[in-house]
């Protein structure tokens, strides 16, 4: 499995939602743990890590965001008490949270 999907290119932030480096690095590696935490360990293949690959921080993020999002999905899946539970979960309840996160706090 390749974690970072088959070809990934950097991308340029909304205006306004720059991150440097840093700061990527601290958000790809906080999904690393949260995903490893759900499933087999994603490698250490960032910038400076011992297989770092040569992406960057910003494209380990978003790859593993998805590794994770999917690691969820199929924990919901799998788990879910009943079929109608997992499609709570998976779907309105997702769609819901999700809506609240983008939401500004009042």
């Amino acid at each position: 499995m390749d974690p970072h999907g088959e070809s990934f290119l950097g991308w340029p932030a909304p205006p306004g939602q720059e991150r440097t480096e840093a700061q990527w690095t601290a958000i790809a590696g906080q999904v690393r743990h949260a995903a490893n935490k759900l499933g087999d360990p994603l490698p250490l293949c960032m910038p400076g890590e011992p297989q770092q690959c040569g992406r960057s921080a910003q494209q380990h993020a978003l790859a593993w965001a998805a590794e994770l999002k999917a690691r969820a999905h199929h924990l919901i899946e799998s788990y879910a008490p009943s079929a109608e539970v997992g499609t709570y979960a998976a779907g309105p309840l997702y769609k819901e949270r999700l809506e609240a996160l983008r939401t500004p706090a009042a």
